[in-house]
């Protein structure tokens, strides 16, 4: 067994030596020191060997593979070496020249958005919270006034987690409305940023992945007259000058009374692509908070009394205002990741 390591590792630094490329050395290490090199085979064949033997056939293969292993690193980095040394006295090298400079990162679109969203509600003394994005059936749904019958809850709506149902990918961001409540002393202002999901086909306007921000007001004599102010404060901040807004009834079971709003379109003012000649854009679902909602929020709190309070809460797509924003015609661009389209807004 000594004669059989001698010759194999004679014969594996006579090749390193030959090697004139790193191609060279890879075989040798495969052929040696692989799977099913010399090294591993003499290994296996240490069981079958006469207890005496095995020690010293186990140290002989220990000691030729960190031989080996530090003859190949040692020849790849003189190859390496040469390489450059070759490119240096080649033609047209000039080692003062600037190397290339690195491609500066940017911000996507919808962090960019969403920084300035929360940048306009902070200062107007809303706090930012989050929740987590696998949710209990219980903050999704039944807390927020939603029957088990709503549509919603139906398996091509809804990723559910498990076969109880008890889990799911939150449809919503506002599960995180009955947490600020069990949490929180009214009266408090928050926003929620976050990642949604949605069991659903994917096309220009329609992703499974996407995002919203919910807003929820709490305090005793909140009035619809302070929901309608603090959206039309924040577009106008957003979109930089004055916009007309407008309540039409809307059904969400999370508020009542429910509310659709519009708002005049910030691009045109005779009609275009973005508004379809309406001159108007449907922005977000809002109302006053259902005294069902409340009473799951703080009905089990001794240090509030819930039937005193008052609230409102709305919620709109991060991503619409996104595509609003920047002209952008198709949602999947958002998640897709491709660099030819995410380099058109460096930040």
């Amino acid at each position: 067994m000594r004669e059989r390591l001698e010759s194999l590792r004679i014969d594996a630094l006579r090749r390193v030596g030959e090697a004139t490329g790193v191609e060279d050395l890879r075989a040798v290490e495969k052929d040696f020191l692989g799977k099913e090199g010399a090294v591993a085979e003499i290994l296996g064949l240490i069981p079958t060997l006469a207890p005496m033997e095995r020690r010293e056939a186990g140290q002989g293969a220990n000691q030729l593979k960190t031989t080996l292993l530090e003859a190949i690193a040692a020849a790849k980095a003189a190859l390496e070496e040469a390489e450059v040394a070759a490119q240096r006295d080649a033609g047209g090298f000039d080692p003062t020249l600037q190397a290339a400079a690195a491609k500066r990162g940017g911000l996507h679109p919808i962090t960019q958005v969403r920084r300035d969203v929360e940048s306009i509600f902070t200062s107007m003394g809303y706090e930012i919270l989050d929740g987590p994005e696998v949710e209990l059936d219980y903050y999704n749904f039944q807390a927020l006034n939603i029957p088990v019958d709503h549509p919603s809850r139906e398996m091509q709506d809804t990723f559910y987690c498990d076969e109880d149902h008890t889990l799911v990918m939150r449809t919503q961001t506002s599960p995180v409305q009955i947490r600020a409540m069990e949490r929180m002393t009214p009266p408090f202002r928050v926003i929620v940023p976050g990642r949604v999901f949605r069991n659903e086909e994917q096309d220009a306007t329609h992703e499974h992945t996407f995002h919203q921000i919910e807003g929820l007001v709490v305090g005793e004599g909140i009035q619809v007259g302070h929901l309608t102010w603090t959206l039309k404060r924040f577009l106008n901040e957003l979109f930089g000058r004055e916009l007309e807004v407008r309540l039409r009834p809307g059904y969400f079971p999370f508020v009542e009374p429910g509310f659709e709003l519009d708002v005049r379109c910030p691009f045109c003012e005779t009609g275009c692509r973005v508004c379809s000649g309406s001159t108007w854009v449907e922005f977000c679902g809002c109302g006053l908070v259902h005294p069902n909602v409340l009473a799951a929020g703080f009905g089990e709190r001794e240090d509030v009394d819930h039937e005193k309070l008052t609230g409102f809460a709305f919620g709109f797509g991060l991503d619409r205002l996104v595509m609003l924003r920047f002209g952008i015609d198709d949602i999947r661009n958002l998640m897709g990741g491709d660099l030819r389209f995410l380099e058109q807004f460096p930040c």
